[in-house]
């Protein structure tokens, strides 16, 4: 089914902050210490539109950041959706989280991201973490009863250390493990020279993940199809997704390699917003875009720099 039958998304992916404990080279939505987005929902709005979410009956929500727990209101949050049926993924670095605050709630999972297998390489692109939290916070989750992914974000610092980690994944227990090519966008945009694997590097890393697929398989998933963000984005090109993505403000981004919001939830409602996503995908605006992005992947750089598609959208926010 398109996503013009549907009467609300499939899935929300709620970036519930853009402040971060970290500072990582790669992070996708510019996030770090300090950089909480201006305007970003106030308790009372995020709990309103948490309920919103549940009255619309979406089934699933992953809650993301920067670092989602540094949200004041993080727990009462995820107990509003929780309490009104709606599965959660929790999206965190893991270096400062407990999962005795989802005790109780209705997880789907939580994604804690190791991006080295040796500190030297873990702090070096993941500035201010700590490589032994992050894996405390592994062994806490599956000691806790909670499904546990791993996600691993190759750059040129760390994809020789991909093998390890998968290890490490599979031996902490994690039932998943994703990645991909590294997405030009936030802050590894602005690095990318500096990030970005070879494609020896990348030919490398496939043949090392095809090879931990089999040596896993029925233990662990390895999940890196589509590869690329242009791959993935030509397949929505035909295909959007029914996928709510709502930035810490309130907005709704058409898509994240895209610079372009088409709602804002602080003065619409979530089924309006919902309205607007699916419409938005019709715009000649937004279709130009993906066309330069098939022509062009760097185009996703840009993707940062939001453009408001209606008129009765919030201010843009360059950053």
């Amino acid at each position: 089914m398109r996503i013009e039958a549907f009467s609300s998304p499939t899935m929300v992916t709620w970036q519930l902050t853009r402040d971060c404990d970290l500072a990582c080279l790669h992070c996708c939505t510019d996030s770090a210490p300090g950089k909480a987005l201006p305007g970003e929902l106030t308790r009372e709005q995020a709990l309103k539109l948490a309920g919103e979410i549940v009255a619309a009956g979406v089934p699933y929500a992953m809650i993301v950041g920067g670092e989602p727990t540094l949200a004041p209101h993080f727990a009462e949050v995820c107990k509003t959706l929780s309490d009104g049926g709606v599965l959660l993924k929790i999206e965190t670095n893991g270096n400062n989280f407990d999962p005795a605050t989802l005790k109780g709630l209705g997880i789907r999972s939580v994604q804690i991201s190791l991006d080295g297998a040796s500190q030297a390489v873990y702090g070096r692109q993941r500035v201010n973490g700590v490589l032994e939290r992050a894996v405390a916070a592994c062994r806490s989750v599956v000691a806790a009863g909670l499904p546990l992914e791993i996600t691993f974000a190759p750059t040129r610092l760390n994809i020789f250390e991909a093998e390890a980690v998968i290890d490490l994944a599979a031996k902490l227990g994690a039932f998943r493990f994703n990645t991909g090519q590294l997405m030009r966008l936030g802050t590894a945009a602005r690095l990318w020279d500096k990030l970005e694997p070879s494609k020896a590097d990348y030919a490398a890393f496939l043949r090392v993940l095809e090879r931990k697929e089999r040596e896993y398989a029925g233990k662990m998933e390895l999940c890196y199809k589509p590869f690329s963000l242009d791959e993935e984005m030509a397949h929505r090109a035909f295909q959007p997704s029914g996928t709510l993505l709502v930035l810490p403000d309130g907005r709704v981004k058409v898509a994240a390699p895209l610079p372009f919001t088409c709602a804002d939830l602080k003065s619409q409602t979530f089924l309006e917003s919902w309205e607007a996503y699916k419409k938005a995908w019709a715009d000649p605006r937004v279709r130009t875009a993906l066309a330069d992005l098939a022509a062009d992947p760097g185009a996703s750089a840009r993707a940062n720099q939001w453009v408001a598609l209606h008129e009765s959208e919030a201010i843009p926010v360059v950053v």
